[in-house]
């Protein structure tokens, strides 16, 4: 065996090896070249055989070859390797930004922020603006200067939550003593004297106060937002939200309350609805109405069309739906400083449960549905 046939014999291996075109060939060729079978290798093992002069020589060289043919194996495999490994990261690429597989569906506005935010949209578009006020409220704010002197029946702690301060100890609403107490207040042992005058609001009715302090008329606001009481059933939770509505300026009348009424109601349940009014009383207001709005589900007739009465209006073709009046004279006393006075402007008042008109736009039976966060009711309304 000569080295002329050794140096082929790495030429040739060299070359396919650097043709090789994946892992698979080149571990193919590593067998043809190297593997037990290889000619290389049988040359090695054929050292012994030679004549002595020959065996350092051939064996040196057959050793050569094959160390430098299992580097150059090595480092194309890693060559190969490398390319393959950016291929499959090419075909296979995630884009990480895109939505999975099925698409999970994107969030939406839950259905009481939607209703609020129509009724804000078409109060807005009658030329209301929209404010806020607090949700812990000042008595004066929240009863007082809405006509509910000390001893009204709204005042009871099983009404209101009030928030007692640090340090104070509050009434006991399981003790008749205190439940009763028209002023709300009472004498500790230790001769402190406990007076609430802070509360979480139970209406909206209070930002009515403020925004008359801060500007004179005419006023057209609208005051959505969060109230609470000591409520909870299928149709009352201890936390709710409702849209209070103020119009003050000169010669605004019940007819004008009953036109903006209208519009609103109309663009909400439909443009065919009709609206009645019906004497009430609210501390507030004076005179007071209850509003109703015609029955959308059966167009204000009692029955379906299959002759069933209509269990939504209990066959009365009538919805109750807000209550509002005419601001009382009273509750502008407590601003007349700002312009307000009863003798040259008057205007009305209306307030509305959030809950209660999604309830009717949209079928739901329970109140207490909208605050349960089941994915199942709310991704109804998307």
């Amino acid at each position: 065996m000569s080295l002329e046939r050794i140096e082929a014999i790495e030429s040739e291996a060299r070359a396919a090896i650097e043709a090789a075109s994946g892992t698979s060939e080149l571990e193919e060729l590593r067998v043809r070249h190297l593997g037990r079978k290889a000619e290389l290798t049988a040359i090695l093992r054929g050292i012994a055989e030679l004549p002595a002069e020959q065996r350092g020589k051939v064996g040196g060289g057959a050793n050569r070859a094959r160390k430098a043919l299992e580097e150059l194996l090595e480092r194309r495999a890693a060559e190969l390797d490398a390319a393959e490994l950016e291929q499959r990261l090419a075909g296979d690429r995630i884009d990480v930004t895109l939505p999975g597989a099925p698409p999970h569906p994107a969030g939406h506005l839950h259905l009481i922020t939607r209703t609020m935010r129509q009724i804000e949209d078409v109060m807005t578009g009658l030329g209301y603006r929209v404010v806020e006020g607090p949700e812990v409220e000042h008595d004066y704010y929240n009863f007082t200067a809405l006509n509910h002197p000390p001893g009204h029946p709204a005042r009871m702690l099983q009404d209101t939550f009030y928030v007692v301060p640090p340090g104070s100890s509050a009434p006991d609403p399981a003790r008749e003593s205190d439940r009763d107490a028209p002023d709300l207040s009472r004498s500790e042992p230790g001769g402190f004297v406990w007076t609430p005058d802070l509360l979480l609001r139970t209406h909206t009715s209070p930002v009515q106060i403020r925004a008359m302090e801060t500007q004179p008329p005419p006023i057209f606001v609208i005051v959505p937002g969060k109230v609470y009481r000591r409520d909870s059933d299928a149709t009352h939770s201890p936390m709710f939200h409702q849209v209070e509505g103020l119009a003050i300026g000169e010669g605004i009348t019940l007819a004008d309350l009953k036109g903006t009424l209208e519009e609103m109601l109309r663009a909400i349940f439909g443009a065919e609805r009709e609206i009645r009014m019906r004497p009430h009383f609210f501390p507030f207001t004076e005179p007071s109405v209850e509003v109703d709005v015609s029955c959308f589900r059966c167009a204000g007739t009692g029955a379906l069309p299959d002759g069933e009465r209509c269990n939504l209006c209990k066959g009365q073709g009538w919805i109750e739906i807000l209550g509002a009046g005419m601001v009382d004279p009273n509750v502008l006393g407590f601003v007349a400083e700002n312009g307000y006075d009863a003798e040259k402007v008057q205007g009305f008042a209306f307030g509305m449960g959030v809950e209660r008109i999604a309830m009717l736009r949209h079928g739901v039976p329970d109140l207490r549905r909208f605050f349960d966060n089941d994915v199942r009711m709310l991704g109804q309304f998307l």
